[in-house]
């Protein structure tokens, strides 16, 4: 049994695995005749295989209880896929970076603040979207097209927070 203990979500401690959306700290400017201030390319949107398109969703997602329990890592080989918190929803994130096998000593857990989303590289291991507290709304951007998208690599996980 794999444990970890989730860690605030940084820009920097993330890198590996994919972008954090926050525009708190991101450049922007203004546009719509100075009404609306963008925070502009906060992430790389990729779409690999045939046909791919990219999709716009809305994930419903119920609330975990600690300590998490996983008993696997998924990961979609022909796509990003971004989580946003619609309503500042706390969230864990429980990645491993891409390739073939997961190595245990790799996995990394971390908790985002509410105002900050994710963007899973292609390839990256990652859980399945866990939030805390409340029923959570989230911006889901991720791929669609031919192919498995989809694969699950069993490993038990044992997830508790700072």
């Amino acid at each position: 049994m794999l444990k970890l203990t989730a860690t605030p979500l940084t820009a920097e401690a993330f890198a590996p695995f994919g972008d954090v959306i926050d525009a708190r700290n991101a450049a922007s400017f203004p546009i719509n005749a100075g009404r609306t201030q963008r925070y502009h390319d906060l992430a790389k949107v990729e779409t690999l295989g045939e046909n791919a398109r990219t999709l716009i969703n809305i994930f419903v997602s119920q609330p975990i209880t600690l300590p998490l329990e996983l008993t696997f890592l998924e990961r979609h080989s022909f796509g990003s896929q971004a989580f946003m918190p619609l309503h500042e929803e706390r969230f864990i994130v429980v990645v491993a970076a891409p390739g073939e096998h997961i190595n245990p000593d790799e996995v990394r857990a971390f908790v985002a603040d509410g105002h900050q989303g994710v963007n899973y590289r292609a390839g990256t291991w990652h859980a399945v979207q866990s939030v805390l507290e409340r029923e959570g709304q989230f911006l889901v951007v991720d791929r669609g097209g031919d192919g498995n998208n989809c694969e699950e690599f069993p490993l038990a996980i044992t997830v508790t927070l700072e």
